[in-house]
């Protein structure tokens, strides 16, 4: 069972979880032992409430397929136990992320002292530029 928040949570069945070998220099445990997590988790078939699958499936994430599985492939440690636990940590911040509604931004007008400040900026450096010209005598 993952615990997402106090209301939310994921049962084990839901969760496909796979062994594999991880990739790339390591040697002989690489070779013979499969410590990489290869974690599927199907949004629409899942027990999340239906506000959460819509707010997974809108995000634009390479983690997340065409049809709706979350695939996360964990392989930062030579232990299987470690990678299931990271990939699992992976996939419960991803799902927490989901959660979140950012705030809506409200739009502000610049202040008066910074639009003043902007034009004397401005002015300053236009008289800098033109005595940067030629010198007539």
């Amino acid at each position: 069972m993952l615990k997402i928040s106090h209301q939310i949570s994921i049962p084990d069945k839901e969760i496909d979880i796979s062994a594999i070998r991880s990739q790339g220099a390591g040697g002989q445990n690489v070779n013979k032992v499969s410590t990489a997590i290869h974690l599927r988790f199907n949004i629409q078939a899942s027990s999340l409430p239906f506000i959460y699958k819509q707010r997974l499936l809108a995000f634009k994430d390479q983690r997340i397929s065409n049809d709706g599985t979350i695939v996360i492939k964990s392989q930062r440690y030579r232990s299987q136990d470690k990678n299931r636990e990271d990939a699992l940590l992976r996939l419960k911040e991803l799902i927490k992320s989901a959660m979140h509604i950012p705030k809506k931004r409200r739009a502000t007008k610049p202040t008066r002292s910074s639009q003043r400040k902007r034009v004397d900026s401005k002015v300053k450096h236009g008289r800098q530029k033109t005595l940067r010209g030629k010198v007539f005598d």
